[in-house]
């Protein structure tokens, strides 16, 4: 009888974040096939599994998909992970899921974490559309031409980028897409996960005196902020709100969510502000 190929979805950072499916399918696998053998075995060891693995990365995936295809039509039972999150998903799988179905090999999904989704659903930022680019190209001119194609989709814009290429990324998105509300997810589920929130001008500006490190995760509202409607001061919401009784802490705090800054970001534009 063919056996059966999964694809599970494995921890992007926090190691509890796994299903216990998930692990059943890694156990009684005959072979896992890995992105990288030996970030998976941090993960089997962990969790005493010792399952056979094997290499299936972008540089052998097609002449290892044909390999794998074989065994699973032989009967075997092998599950396919990425070295953090949904393989498949701006990771090796696609080209063994085609080779799979093209044999006839039955193919099941092992939900679990996925890198986009948990930084969509934290980000505050519309969730009914979204739209997925995986990484944007590296470099400028091809990259803004990416984006121009952009920027008539009706919903929230979601990309990987690497932390060296961050700041540009927004820069040109600033550029390109105009003035939008939009998000940074960095290490998403680890020790130094960080969310900033803000414009794309001031996330732009913010990037670019301070390299951040780690796995990036960039989400762009749909909607342009019209230029016709200028935004008030930090300084001046932060008046009114303390006139209306609150505290310098809880006015600043609440001037920057009315314009859509992040607290430090609007810290930043208020000491700018009352010293000039």
């Amino acid at each position: 009888m063919p056996g059966t190929l999964y694809l599970v979805a494995t921890p992007i950072g926090n190691l509890a974040d796994i299903t216990h499916r998930a692990l059943q399918v890694l156990r009684d696998a005959d072979l896992i096939a890995c992105e990288d053998t030996r970030h998976t075995h941090k993960l089997l060891a962990h969790y005493g599994i010792t399952t056979k693995t094997i290499s299936y990365h972008e540089h052998n995936e097609q002449q290892r998909a044909a390999q794998l295809v074989d065994q699973v039509k032989q009967g075997a039972k092998i599950a396919v992970v990425s070295d953090a999150g949904t393989p498949a998903v701006s990771d090796p799988g696609f080209r063994l899921v085609r080779a799979a179905i093209e044999n006839d090999v039955t193919v099941v999904p092992v939900p679990g974490p996925s890198a986009l989704i948990a930084a969509l659903i934290a980000a505050g930022l519309p969730t009914d559309e979204f739209f997925f680019a995986g990484f944007l190209p590296a470099r400028a001119n091809a990259r803004r031409a990416r984006l121009a194609e952009l920027q008539s989709v009706p919903g929230t814009l979601i990309f990987y980028e690497a932390p060296h290429r961050l700041a540009a990324t927004l820069r040109d998105a600033y550029e390109t897409l105009g003035e939008r509300e939009a998000v940074v997810a960095r290490e998403l589920t680890k020790v130094h996960e960080e969310i900033r929130r803000g414009r794309l001008s001031d996330l732009s500006s913010h990037y670019e005196s301070e390299e951040p490190r780690g796995e990036i995760v960039v989400l762009i509202d749909r909607n342009v902020i019209s230029a016709a409607e200028p935004q008030m001061s930090v300084a001046a919401l932060v008046d009114q709100f303390e006139q209306a009784g609150l505290d310098q802490r809880a006015a600043l705090k609440k001037a920057a969510r009315e314009l859509g800054l992040s607290r430090a970001a609007a810290y930043r534009k208020l000491i700018s502000e009352r010293n000039t």
